[in-house]
């Protein structure tokens, strides 16, 4: 845990999105030997930094993709992609696209060099802000997610035929 905002999450389901394609084609730079892909996961948390309010250990959680902090304009304007304090990495971004985008968990040291979903834990910053939590009753294999503007749309009953 790097800061009191952060939570560990034990990675319970993941996927690979389609846009992870981009990362092992190379059309986004500054991927390093040893990252770890993956920003889509549903899992427990199992630390939690003291001024987290809206989590406690044992909750079982979804992850929006992009980091954001909930306090900077962008925020406070539902356009979290774009967050002024997700992005630990802005000059490469602007120095190659021109604008930094927010941070993404998994998608290169150009969007932040967060470790991805692909591993048994992960450290999920802001975790009041982009961390949701998951009821009790709904079985872990029955749930699915998409975030979007902020807020988690929990899938149940979304898994194949």
């Amino acid at each position: 845990m790097r800061n009191e905002q952060d939570i560990i999450v034990r990675v319970r389901r993941t996927v690979t999105c389609g846009s992870d394609l981009h990362l092992l084609g190379g059309y986004i730079p500054f991927m390093e030997r040893g990252d770890v892909l993956g920003h889509e996961f549903l899992g427990d948390v199992v630390e939690v930094g003291p001024q987290v309010r809206k989590h406690k250990v044992g909750d079982r959680v979804v992850v929006c993709s992009f980091v954001s902090c909930g306090k900077c304009w962008y925020c406070q304007h539902q356009q979290f992609s774009l967050c002024d304090n997700g992005n630990t990495n802005p000059m490469i971004t602007e120095n190659v696209w021109g604008a930094a985008p927010g941070g993404c968990y998994g998608y290169s040291h150009a969007l932040g060099g967060f470790a991805g979903s692909h591993a048994e834990y992960i450290r999920v910053p802001y975790a009041d802000q982009g961390a949701f939590t998951v009821p009790d009753e709904v079985p872990r294999r029955r749930v699915g997610h998409q975030t979007e503007r902020g807020q988690a749309l929990v899938a149940v009953g979304a898994e194949p035929a």
